[in-house]
Parts: structure tokens; sequence; C-alpha cells
């Protein structure tokens, strides 16, 4: 059984440092539904202003791919995972929790699956221009890349802003509370090793790097934490963010799930995924836990277009390079040419193994792709057979 433990690092640079890079699945049930209080269909419109709606702190430690266990060339950026970090201003959280709570949201673009019952997805270009505008904002992205270590945009306009909801009531609050109590004691007696009931279960993200944020108060939340599977196999814990707050995550090559937060009756996380800038860097996104929870068209949509543009980039690049080297006169280098030819081939392939036809897609249900270790595969397997046979 992994063993758990608190991550521990050097502290990270001086904030100067931090600049120096220039057709719903299923229907989510009703416990993990969104707040029931009223909200307006359409929220007064305020436009982000980075000046006022960005409030950075950097991260007091970085934690590197190396340090939880993992090959230094694993990933695009040595950087693992960040502690929290003030983001967003307490007017800039409102603002987004009102354009999330709008029913008319919530009517187009709720999704479940088995990895999170309650989840927003693709909203944000068509609805929620706070938002969108947000994780657009060059400051934003400034503030994402220095943390990562590598310069980022969002992955697709899709990814930009999706929701985990967990709500409860009053009386829910309370008995999850007693029962977090005896599952303390049963721990402590070696009885009980996992968090039985995570808010987003074990995966990889589909993308590169995730930047999460609370939505919500967790003035009284006892847990909430990000368990991450080190290198090693061990399960470590990075605690979760105050509202306002962020983490960034190099998730794509980190199996990590988010653990269930006591003592308050909602807790609403924001995720935007990103991948680099640079189409030279290699692109491992893929749509393993996004696909069962999307609008194919729309994702395949802009998945292929950042795609091939890639490709332009790559293509457009090579070719200034091969005519440099013959105005040069330099010898033709046939090796390389058919090795760069190859990457391209594979990366093709890599889309089109990605795009899955559209009767194929089973709605709200991943496939166990999104698992990289044999022991979670294992567990994976077991609850999805658990789950048919009830």
């Amino acid at each position: 059984m992994a063993t758990v433990e608190t991550l521990t690092s050097a502290p990270i640079p001086s904030s100067a440092a931090w600049f120096q890079i220039g057709k719903r699945p299923l229907l989510a049930s009703n416990k993990e539904g969104f707040p029931s209080k009223k909200v307006a269909s359409m929220p007064e419109f305020v436009t982000f202003d980075a000046s006022k709606h960005l409030e950075f702190t950097p991260p007091s430690k970085l934690y590197t791919m190396e340090e939880l266990g993992f090959s230094g060339s694993k990933g695009v950026s040595p950087i693992g995972v960040s502690e929290p970090f003030s983001l967003f201003s307490a007017e800039a959280v409102q603002q987004m929790r009102k354009e999330i709570l709008n029913p008319e949201v919530r009517k187009k673009y709720e999704y479940s699956s088995d990895l999170a019952q309650c989840q927003l997805r693709g909203y944000a270009a068509d609805c929620a221009p706070f938002i969108y505008d947000a994780w657009k904002s060059p400051e934003t992205l400034e503030i994402v890349s220095s943390i990562a270590g590598v310069d980022l945009v969002p992955a697709m306009d899709f990814e930009i802003g999706h929701i985990n909801f967990s709500v409860s009531s009053e009386e829910d609050k309370s008995r999850d509370l007693a029962a977090a109590a005896e599952n303390k004691e049963r721990k402590a007696r070696g009885e009980l090793q996992e968090d039985e009931s995570p808010i987003v279960d074990w995966h990889t993200d589909s993308y590169p790097f995730v930047c999460v944020t609370m939505l919500s108060d967790c003035t009284n939340m006892i847990g909430g934490e990000t368990a991450l599977r080190n290198g090693n196999g061990e399960v470590v814990k990075v605690r979760g963010p105050q509202m306002g707050s962020a983490v960034i995550l190099q998730g794509r090559y980190i199996e990590h799930k988010a653990l269930r937060a006591l003592g308050m009756t909602e807790r609403i996380t924001m995720v935007t995924s990103f991948r680099p800038r640079s189409s030279s860097i290699k692109d491992d996104s893929v749509l393993t836990t996004v696909r069962p929870v999307s609008i194919l068209g729309d994702l395949y949509h802009q998945f292929a277009e950042y795609r091939f543009e890639m490709l332009q980039d790559r293509f457009r690049d090579a070719n200034r390079f091969m005519r440099d080297q013959k105005r040069a006169r330099r010898q033709f280098d046939t090796a390389s040419l058919k090795l760069f030819i190859r990457e391209q081939i594979d990366f093709l392939e890599h889309m089109d193994k990605e795009i899955v036809e559209d009767d194929k897609v089973q709605k709200g249900m991943s496939d166990g792709n999104h698992l990289r270790s044999d022991e979670l595969k294992q567990q994976w397997n077991k609850k999805q057979l658990h789950t048919a046979k009830k």
C-alpha cells in the first residue's frame, strides 16, 4: 500500500524572479449539484482589468519533477507542482461565481462522469466573458508561465474555466464531519488508508499543465488537499488553495486526485488547462478524460485547429532552415530530415488516435487510459466491475 506524506522543499526565489518570462453525458446527482441560491439569469457585465482583478503573491515553494521522484526529462518543464498562491481579487472571484452560477450556463454546459459528478465545461467563450478574458490576459499568462517554468497558453477555448462542484446540505456537512472523525480513528488503527470518496478520482490530465483556482470560502474547510502519486508510488499531499488562490500542476504526467473537503457546504474549483506556446516543444496532450464530457464537434475542431497550426509552424521553420543551409553551402542532412518527417507522422497518428468516432465515445465514462501506474489501473478496473454489478 502506498504511503502518504506531506511535500517539503527548499524555498523558491524572491518575487522579482517571477517575471523573467516575457449533448450532456449524464445528469449530475442532487448531492453534487449546484448551490441552490438564486442567481440572476444575466449577471452584470464587468470587464476584466488585470490591474484591479489580479492579486498575485508568488507561491512559497515549488516542487520539481525530480523532487517528486520523476526523471528530469519527463514532461515539458522541470516544475511539477506549486504550493497555493494568491491570484485573483475578491471582486474577481465574485464575478466569476456570478457567471458560473447563472442557471442558463448550468442548463447548457453541465456534465457528469465517473471521475467527477458535477462539472461545467465549454461555456467560457459563449457566456462567461470575464472568466474568458481573465485566462486570456497577458498578465495572467505571464504569472502562470513564470510559475510553470515554461511559456504557456490555454490548451484551447473549450478548456478555459472548467468547473468542479461539490455541494452538500448542513445535514450532510455534520454527517461527513462525524464520519471524518471516525475515519481518523480507523486510520490511526491502520484500518483505513485511502479517502473513499474523492471529489475527483485518480487520473492524469489530458493537457500538460493545469491551474486550479478556488472559488469557495475555505475558512472552515477540513481536508481538500490534492493527493499526488510520485515516481516511487508514494502518495503525497499538497494543501488546497484558499478563495482566490490557485495551484499549478504538471498534471499530464503526475497521477493525482482531489480529496473531499469537510466543514463547508460547497467546494467550487476552476481548472484551466495549458500547453506550451512554442510549436517546437512536444505536445503530449490527449483527450482521454475530456472526450466523454464534451461536445465532440467543438472539442475535435479546436484540438485539430491548434495542432494543425503547430504543424504549419514546424514545416515553415524546417523549410527556412533547409533554405538557409543551402545558401550557406552546407551539406544536406538527409538523416535529420527523415527524423523530422517521422516525428510529424507520429504527431498526426497521435491526433488520429485521439479523435475517436462519435458513435464509439461512451458519454460520461473514461476507459482507464487516464492512469499510468499498474496499481491504480487495477483499482480502477475493480471499481468498474463493482459498478457494473450494481
